[in-house]
């Protein structure tokens, strides 16, 4: 272990040559300026410039291809690229391959299974307790969920068929939001609409105003059926004729009159998603926003509130506008995202002052997500993750294959996923999910069977080394299928120079050096 330790320090050193004032090879460009920025996305850059210089903050340079095209995958995809991949991006010379990149991923079946595991954190995809949807429901609600973005339905009807959905929870899964509140008191209702699709939270709230709003979620009703965990939620007006509308207040201000023959949710719904005065655009762009730079422009994003300001008003009122202008198309408003300088910005910040962070002057350093994580990993190895719910009725079944970003319940999980982080699922704060890097997170990978295992008995790797020409020529492949990169001459150096204890032969240095680049802050944190 000794060794092995001195290895995975020894890489990580040369995989950071600091060189004070030119580029840190590989992470980035030797050119301060890309060419082929799109419109758009050289607006947004000025917006972000503009704050970025009132503040006297530096920029940093331009990530490298590799840096890209690592990020890209996982931020877009949440999966590594293979080593195929790899080679073929990096050798390609073409100036706009980087944004014909972002345009395949958007397209790739990893995109909904990356973003729908987003949403039903938020969503609260889960049958056990607290939230209590049941396996049939939760699995019905996160098939429903990803089928939406695979089929990229707009966001503003997404919002729409969650507010105002009717039916049975295992038929009609957009029911399965007002489900998921935790109770059917219209307060409780009302406050999980208002987290999602306002960003604020009710308790922040005076009580006139969480009041207010739950009158538009007062006439929801809920009946259980003759069917095992089946309810109808459904629309439950005023019984007996005569009645009167009743006066309502928006979030707004607004005064409204609501007859008894209409949904209130309607009323509501039609608000949020067509008024100038509804904060529907800016909480949608700024979730996004968070979920690209793990920072939001209001943070956290669920949590806005007068005392809480944007940092950037100018920016997130365009984000807005833009979110809006492409008819709440969320694939277009990520391209707007995506091939800007400030996603593409190095992760090396570009003075040794800690400042900067709420500006983007570099891309931001954060873990991997647990789910993320596990599936590199099993990918690479061709290992697999056994998962378990505590409740294990109805019996479900998930083939070898499913990975952890795909899981259709919040309560089917893993020792790992436990350990790395991955949300309860329990409230729908995005908070929940810890991304803090943990003593007990580095002692698991350093030294757990379960983890060494994994590297140990792979076939998969073990035949991608034994197909290799020479020994230089597998560290490369290990490089590239790790870290989407070419070794450094340095590293090279290092590898070479390595000898496992024992004397155990080339593939035991090899399967070694495969452990440490797992370890290394390279391959756990997205960069």
């Amino acid at each position: 272990m000794l060794m092995r330790a001195t290895l995975l320090v020894l890489l990580g050193i040369a995989a950071c040559p600091l060189a004070m004032g030119m580029p840190v090879v590989p992470f980035e460009m030797d050119s301060q300026e890309r060419s082929l920025v799109p419109p758009l996305s050289a607006a947004l850059d000025n917006l972000v410039s503009v704050k970025q210089k009132a503040a006297g903050v530096p920029r940093a340079r331009m990530c490298s291809d590799e840096v890209f095209l690592r990020r890209v995958f996982l931020d877009v995809i949440g999966t590594l690229p293979t080593r195929e991949e790899a080679v073929e991006f990096l050798a390609d010379k073409d100036a706009g391959k980087r944004r014909a990149l972002i345009d395949r991923l958007l397209e790739r079946s990893e995109f909904a299974d990356y973003w729908g595991m987003r949403w039903a954190d938020i969503l609260r995809v889960k049958s056990e307790f607290p939230v209590n949807l049941w396996p049939n429901a939760a699995q019905a609600y996160d098939g429903w969920i990803r089928a939406c973005i695979r089929q990229n339905m707009p966001y503003s009807e997404f919002a729409h068929r969650l507010l105002t959905a009717e039916g049975s929870n295992f038929r009609d899964p957009p029911v399965n939001f007002l489900r998921s509140a935790g109770s059917r008191e219209p307060e409780a209702l009302a406050a999980a609409a208002a987290l999602v699709f306002m960003g604020e939270r009710t308790s922040n709230w005076t009580p006139e105003k969480r009041a207010d709003l739950a009158v538009f979620f007062s006439r929801v009703g809920f009946k259980k059926t003759g069917e095992w965990k089946e309810e109808i939620v459904f629309f439950n007006p005023p019984q007996g004729g005569g009645s009167a509308p009743v006066s309502a207040r928006l979030p707004d201000g607004t005064r409204v009159k609501i007859k008894p023959e209409t949904d209130p949710r309607e009323v509501f719904a039609r608000w949020l998603l067509s008024s100038a005065n509804s904060p529907f655009a800016r909480n949608a762009a700024n979730r996004i926003w968070f979920w690209i730079f793990g920072r939001g422009i209001v943070h956290e994003p669920d949590d806005s509130r007068p005392d809480n300001p944007p940092t950037n008003p100018e920016l997130l009122a365009w984000l807005a506008r833009q979110l809006q202008a492409a008819k709440y198309d969320t694939k277009q408003f990520l391209r707007i995202i995506l091939n800007s300088d400030t996603y593409q910005l190095s992760p090396i910040p570009p003075d040794d002052k800690v400042r900067g962070a709420a500006e983007l002057a570099s891309y931001p350093v954060r873990r991997l997500e647990a789910e993320v994580l596990i599936d590199a990993i099993n990918r690479i190895t061709g290992a697999k993750e056994e998962y378990m719910s505590m409740i294990p009725e109805p019996f479900t079944y998930l083939p070898d294959d499913t990975r952890s970003m795909a899981l259709p319940d919040g309560s089917i999980t893993s020792s790992f996923l436990e350990l790395f982080g991955r949300p309860p699922r329990d409230t729908g704060l995005l908070v929940e999910r810890a991304v803090n890097v943990t003593a007990s997170q580095r002692l698991s990978l350093l030294n757990s069977k379960h983890m060494l295992s994994k590297i140990n008995s792979s076939r998969k790797l073990k035949d991608l080394l034994q197909s290799a020409p020479n020994e230089e020529e597998a560290v490369s492949r290990l490089y590239l299928t790790f870290l989407s990169r070419y070794p450094t001459q340095d590293e090279i150096a290092v590898a070479r120079a390595y000898k496992p204890p024992g004397n155990t032969g080339k593939i035991q240095k090899l399967t070694d050096i495969a452990w440490a680049l797992m370890n290394s802050p390279e391959f756990l944190y997205r960069h």
